[in-house]
């Protein structure tokens, strides 16, 4: 049990809950709110994440980048967990996250919204051959530099935006705005990740976008990323809540945010990136909580 929580990398689900969370709180915001596609959205998105972990423990682990990884270690490529093991664990959690998907969906969507009902099983589908191709198969996105993007969209848009969905049933595009500041955050997530394992891999032929910049041009790229959330949520507050001062609360996360930044600026081992991935995750959990808390209260 202890290698399964270990490939699981629980680390992870505050980053990909904060979306979800995020995306409940906007609902409650226009009087949407239901406990019950919460908890569902909550249990998909653990699932997808867990799917996605162990798909990149596998993935990577076949394809060797994880021999010399820093961090966290891999259970394939430690043989804590065999090939065999893993391929029916992500088969497994496949088929839990398809059904888990299509249960919120119903809940979500049956019996009145019936084109809604089939994108958003589409959408579902996706989500799963997104956490599986990252770093699974001949042509990987994530060995492509694609990371950052497919990232952005789906941790940030579909994560905000489509959660928002499935309470109000309409598209916002203000959504956008807080959706996007979600993606900015785990897009830093990701980058510090790539940064750290930026020399291991070099040798696997992993071209991740921050390999691709350069150690120093990817520090600035995450400069960016840490800065525009707070941009994008100033944006959406002041358009939407100019009279709501609690609304720009989430601004105290500001300080510690420049605080990371200063620190990353200033790192010249690659190992030193690692401290950070849980910082930032929790950082964007906090961001999203407090923005929600903000414009609902």
């Amino acid at each position: 049990m202890k290698h399964w929580l270990q490939a699981a990398r629980l680390r992870t689900l505050p980053l990909s809950l904060s979306g979800i969370i995020l995306g409940g709180f906007l609902a409650q915001s226009k009087g949407f709110f239901n406990w019950k596609i919460f908890a569902f959205s909550v249990l998909t998105t653990v699932l997808y994440q867990i799917l996605s972990n162990f798909a990149n423990d596998y993935g990577d682990g076949i394809k060797g980048t994880d021999l010399h990884k820093l961090g966290e270690q891999r259970t394939i490529a430690s043989g804590l967990i065999s090939v065999s093991q893993m391929k029916k664990a992500i088969i497994f959690l496949a088929l839990l996250s398809l059904i888990s998907s299509f249960y919120l969906v119903y809940i979500s969507f049956y019996p009145k919204y019936q084109k809604e009902l089939y994108l958003f099983i589409g959408l579902g589908i996706a989500c799963i051959f997104a956490a599986l191709l990252y770093t699974i198969g001949k042509k990987p996105y994530g060995y492509l530099g694609l990371g950052d993007v497919f990232v952005f969209v789906f941790f940030g848009i579909v994560g905000v935006s489509g959660s928002e969905f499935l309470y109000t049933k309409f598209f916002d595009y203000y959504t956008l705005l807080p959706a996007s500041a979600i993606g900015f955050f785990s897009v830093a997530v990701l980058n510090l990740n790539n940064m750290r394992d930026m020399t291991n891999d070099a040798l696997a032929g992993k071209k991740t976008l921050a390999l691709r910049l350069g150690l120093q041009k990817a520090k600035y790229y995450q400069l960016v990323l840490m800065f525009m959330p707070f941009v994008c949520g100033l944006i959406y507050v002041l358009k939407l809540y100019p009279k709501q001062y609690e609304s720009i609360i989430f601004m105290v996360l500001f300080l510690p945010a420049s605080i990371f930044r200063r620190q990353l600026l200033s790192i010249q081992n690659n190992e030193d990136f690692d401290p950070f991935l849980k910082k930032v995750a929790l950082l964007t959990l906090f961001f999203a909580v407090l923005f929600g808390l903000g414009i609902c209260l």
